[in-house]
């Protein structure tokens, strides 16, 4: 942002912040510099350096402070120019308020909706009566034909290693590394001719060749389990956002209830109108 700027003769600008400055208690509304009689402030400095990319981290606040002060000053000038304020600017700045405004209730709704009580319940309603939900970590092997499938399940039946047969004849990639190995999956995870083949298996048996959408697999059942259910801290975060939402909804629900609201009426306004800009220059 501040590459951007021309820095412009500051001749008619006057600065209040002196080598004496640094002595006085700076608050944010103390003055830093003046155009004409509109004063800039070290709040408007605060809220301008916050605004900037991240990549002026680098520069030391000593070559900031300085830009900073010259951008607002060249903009005060700049905007010193217009003797009426645009349409746009105004509807601009009256959504930017608005916006602005509700955010602040919001972020104080998000600092006070979540107790750690709140926070344990939300997590022992959600975890601790959950229906246990079975997984099954299984590997397969995937080749073209089902001719291929018989002799691979053959070779297994004649006692080779499974993962050294996947390995061997497989074109699934990632079990050529595996060996087959497709980890943990729960239901509906899989394609519904695969999970049926799972399901038929106890562990360490082999299926029969079967075939999906994506070719003729042998499989065989490694190990079942119970999901198990996320620590509390996994999940904090994500339940918390969760709180803070709903706070925020019944807040407005209550405001709603307590306001006359009045809406346009269906076909009161042509939805297009919200394009047309030129609406805006009429003014």
């Amino acid at each position: 942002m501040l590459k951007h700027v021309t820095f412009l003769g500051a001749a008619a600008v006057s600065l209040s912040m002196t080598t004496g400055a640094f002595a006085q208690d700076v608050t944010a509304d103390t003055v830093v510099a003046k155009v004409g009689d509109t004063e800039i402030t070290v709040g408007e400095l605060i809220i301008a350096r916050s605004m900037l990319p991240a990549q002026y981290g680098q520069f030391p606040n000593e070559v900031l402070f300085t830009g900073l002060v010259d951008q607002l000053v060249q903009q005060q000038l700049l905007a010193d120019v217009l003797d009426e304020m645009p349409a746009s600017i105004r509807y601009t700045l009256a959504n930017e308020r608005r916006g602005l405004l509700a955010a602040e209730v919001v972020n104080d709704i998000y600092a006070t909706a979540v107790t750690p009580e709140a926070l344990q319940q939300a997590y022992d309603d959600r975890f601790a009566d959950a229906p246990e939900v079975p997984e099954y970590r299984a590997s397969h092997l995937l080749v073209e034909t089902e001719e291929e499938a018989d002799a691979a399940k053959a070779r297994i039946d004649d006692g080779e290693d499974f993962a050294d047969v996947a390995r061997d004849v497989t074109i699934d990639p990632s079990g050529q590394q595996s060996g087959g190995d497709l980890g943990w999956f729960g239901a509906g995870a899989m394609v519904d001719e695969f999970e049926s083949a799972i399901l038929a298996l106890e562990i360490g048996d082999v299926s029969d060749p079967f075939e999906t959408q994506f070719g003729w697999h042998v499989a065989t059942l490694l190990e079942e389990r119970i999901q198990p259910q996320p620590e509390f801290d996994q999940v904090a975060q994500q339940l918390m956002g969760e709180l803070q939402e709903a706070a925020v909804i019944a807040y407005l629900d209550e405001l709603t209830a307590a306001a006359t609201i009045e809406r346009p009426e269906e076909g009161a306004f042509d939805p297009n109108v919200i394009d047309q800009v030129d609406l805006l220059l009429e003014e």
